[in-house]
């Protein structure tokens, strides 16, 4: 199923001691500012991505499987499925399938591994679209100003290969997934790691952790109810938070402004937690990797040693069936 669209908020800024965190991290006197451009090419792709679906699906020509009529037919072919089978305004799902959809089956069967990479690219409808890319450029403009489109873009593309690893291990069959929810959750756990890796240089960080864990656990809730790929937000979430101690540590010891300074006057450019951090994250990325692509390829169901596991996708109550 389709992931849904992720909550977002804003980190208020610290006041005094000359640093800040802002919804993107530190603000520190010289520091430099990137012109962020690969976040709105990513959003111009999305929506590009999502317009060839819908000329792809043409409702008029290929009919519902319910029997319902096409929504907003004067669109034509561009046209979205019945609400019946679609709510979100958007193409059947055996067009997203076609298109490059999360399928268990196709990737491990099939070899068609590719689709861990272009299942985030694809939005089961209209309102999963916008939903998502508001999140994006909330979130994503700011990072991108503060880091740099290679480190970011690094976390986004990655985090979204994480989270489709994951959500191919549990959801297994009968269901495909797409959205880019899980890179999104992969620049949350970024804001959350690089908070905590650079903790010394951030006044107000009470008020910052507070703020970023709400917004992280509202997320991660909204994730329990039916047809929303949790494991993808959780795996996205996961790889995120490991590159964020990898590829956005700064300096401490007030670096920046004791730049100048002779070399034997120089604090240290980096803390040894730091160094720590950054080893320790690295290699449980890549055992994590490892250990989860030879899992996946193998065909191993995630849920055998897990059974509790499918209560992080969804909770069934009265309200719902989370088979259905």
């Amino acid at each position: 199923m389709a992931s849904n669209g992720d909550g977002k908020g804003r980190v208020a800024a610290a006041a005094g001691g000359g640093y800040g965190y802002g919804y993107g991290g530190y603000e520190g006197p010289g520091e430099r500012k990137w012109w962020p451009w690969l976040v709105p090419t990513v959003i111009v792709a999305c929506i590009a991505v999502f317009v060839v679906e819908m000329y792809e699906n043409n409702c008029p020509k290929h009919g519902s499987t319910v029997g319902d009529g096409c929504v907003a037919g004067f669109l034509r072919r561009f046209s979205f499925q019945p609400l019946r089978e679609n709510p979100l305004l958007g193409p059947s799902s055996s067009t997203l399938e076609k298109m490059g959809a999360l399928d268990w089956n196709k990737i491990v069967h099939q070899h068609q591994g590719w689709r861990l990479i272009s299942c985030i690219w694809l939005h089961v409808g209209l309102i999963h679209l916008v939903v998502n890319m508001l999140s994006l450029l909330f979130i994503g403009i700011r990072l991108e100003q503060q880091f740099g489109f290679v480190r970011i873009g690094a976390i986004y593309l990655l985090s979204g290969f994480g989270g489709s690893v994951l959500s191919a291990l549990f959801l297994r069959n009968n269901y495909i997934s797409v959205g880019a929810s899980g890179p999104l959750f992969g620049l949350l756990g970024s804001m959350l790691s690089e908070l905590l890796m650079n903790w010394t240089i951030y006044s107000n960080k009470a008020a910052a952790i507070i703020t970023l864990l709400f917004i992280i656990a509202l997320n991660l809730a909204i994730g329990i109810l039916p047809h929303v790929d949790n494991f993808a937000h959780i795996g996205g979430f996961a790889t995120g938070f490991l590159l964020g101690f990898i590829l956005l540590a700064r300096p401490q010891f007030g670096w920046m402004e004791h730049r100048e300074l002779p070399q034997t006057s120089q604090p240290p450019k980096y803390k040894a937690y730091q160094y720590v951090l950054w080893v320790v994250a690295l290699v449980l990325l890549l055992v994590g990797f490892v250990i989860s692509l030879v899992m996946l390829f193998k065909g191993k169901n995630g849920s055998d040693g897990c059974h509790w596991c499918r209560y992080l996708n969804c909770v069934p109550t009265s309200k719902w069936n989370c088979n259905s």
